[in-house]
């Protein structure tokens, strides 16, 4: 089993002390999203690998050797500023500490997620081009892959009136061009997550594929059915609503109301990240 660290919530950046804890008391409970009394309970000794998401990884330079299987990370930068993402931490920092990582769980291990691509007068393509191609040149030597997508009509998206355009095919192409020649010019991979109209890098390639599970865990794992990908199969660990970043663009955290119910819910000895265990919750052992 892969766990995905996280998908709905940064983790990482605001709930570290909870992973160690659970980490070490030997399992994960999550409930399920859609079935709240459901709950999963994910046991560490089924765990081959961790995929950690997150747009703040420092906390990881004191807790990532705690960890003995095998880590990729996934680092989020964008070329933002507070008007879209008003609570992430300074990005020179973020990318010293990748840098850092780097020399602990190798290059090869750690990516970095351009994404999404907003498109408006102040973020325009040739700005999205200028700073994507310096942040290759920046991750030079520390980074094996780079992941981009283009912004999606989600709720957050909507609720936070962020003014944006679908790339024209001129725009796209430039886009397209570029990304892939900085990459190819610092020795990265480019992937596209999620993304059919508006592809760019490697088609074969994905976030966490199948290969690159099994050269890691040397498990054959499935795809991921949940999502319209081909990334390798993964459980997911966080819990939407609890993410702080307050970015203007996230598909987790709509709710500004909910986030901060949820954040103050939050009791790091708990078996679930948010809240605790009820009565009447069914829990079931996840086995993969």
């Amino acid at each position: 089993m892969i766990i995905n660290v996280s998908g709905r919530t940064d983790v990482v950046a605001y709930y570290m002390d909870w992973f160690v804890n659970r980490w070490n008391e030997g399992f994960f409970d999550v409930r399920n999203p859609f079935n709240p009394k459901l709950v999963s309970r994910i046991c560490v000794s089924n765990i081959d690998m961790i995929v950690f998401c997150t747009k703040n990884p420092l906390p990881l330079l004191d807790t990532i050797h705690l960890f003995s299987v095998p880590i990729q990370l996934q680092v989020t930068i964008t070329g933002y500023f507070d008007d879209i993402e008003p609570n992430v931490p300074n990005k020179k920092e973020v990318i010293e500490c990748i840098k850092q990582l780097s020399s602990y769980i190798g290059k090869e291990n750690i990516c970095v997620r351009y994404d999404p691509i907003i498109l408006n007068s102040k973020y325009t393509a040739d700005y999205h081009v200028r700073a994507f191609h310096k942040l290759c040149t920046i991750l030079n030597g520390s980074v094996s892959k780079m992941i981009v997508s283009f912004v999606d009509d989600y709720k957050n998206v909507r609720n936070n009136h962020l003014i944006y355009h679908n790339p024209s095919n001129e725009e796209y192409l430039m886009i397209k061009g570029a990304f892939e020649k900085s990459a190819a010019e610092n020795n990265l991979n480019i992937v596209s997550c999620m993304e059919k109209d508006y592809a760019i890098g490697d088609p074969h390639d994905c976030c966490v594929s199948i290969k690159y599970a099994f050269e890691r865990t040397g498990k054959l794992l499935k795809e991921w059915k949940a999502r319209d990908c081909q990334c390798v199969s993964m459980v997911d660990v966080g819990a939407y609503n609890s993410c702080l970043h307050g970015c203007k663009y996230c598909y987790a955290n709509y709710d500004s109301k909910q986030i901060a119910k949820n954040y103050k819910l939050h009791n790091s000895k708990s078996s679930l990240l948010i809240g605790q265990l009820g009565l009447d919750d069914e829990i079931k052992v996840r086995k993969k």
